[in-house]
């Protein structure tokens, strides 16, 4: 298991467009990937579990990653976040 806290920068949080950027990245691993907020745990390969986790600009969440290729996946979730999930202007 490895797992990294990253800082949310998209001024709409996470709504239904980066969501599915997440999830579309995250399902290209054969790791699990969860995001872990104070609220509790969300499945990253899932827009729906993302969306119910209410991820808004300056929350900070912890990606954990569990399995075979957890480094690629954990570096690659993380990467989508800092560079705002495609939505960057």
């Amino acid at each position: 298991m490895v797992s990294q806290k990253v800082k949310v920068h998209n001024p709409s949080g996470l709504h239904l467009r980066p969501a599915g950027n997440l999830c579309k990245e995250a399902l290209k691993y054969r790791s699990k990937v969860e995001i872990i907020t104070e609220d509790g745990e969300a499945n990253a390969k899932s827009v729906l579990s993302v969306l119910g986790a209410c991820i808004k600009c300056g929350d900070e969440v912890e990606f954990r990653c569990t399995g075979s290729d957890e480094g690629e996946a954990l570096a690659a979730v993380v990467k989508l976040t800092e560079e705002g999930f495609g939505e960057k202007e």
